[in-house]
């Protein structure tokens, strides 16, 4: 096994990592920045706030991207896999 393809496995995980996660965190961020503004306007400056609007929103993003998201690992994961014999011997 070679340095470049270690490096193109790696760079696999990586990629697939942020793509997984990406959508729930641009989720929480939208929502947070949603909730700072409205904090910021009507001047509650409670901490606790932002917390429960950003749980909801990500279950939320959780139950809509779930399946693709778990669709997007298992085809990873299967890469990985079919391919062990590869990276092994």
């Amino acid at each position: 096994m070679t340095a470049e393809s270690v490096i193109s496995i790696a760079e696999r995980g990586i990629y697939t990592v942020l793509m997984v996660s990406g959508p729930l965190l641009l989720l929480a961020l939208v929502v947070g920045l949603i909730v700072s503004i409205f904090q910021a306007t009507t001047q509650i400056q409670e901490q606790t706030l932002a917390f429960v609007p950003k749980i909801v929103a990500v279950l939320i993003g959780v139950i809509f991207f779930g399946p693709w998201m778990l669709s997007y690992m298992l085809s990873y994961a299967t890469e990985i896999f079919s391919n062990l014999t590869r990276f092994v011997g």
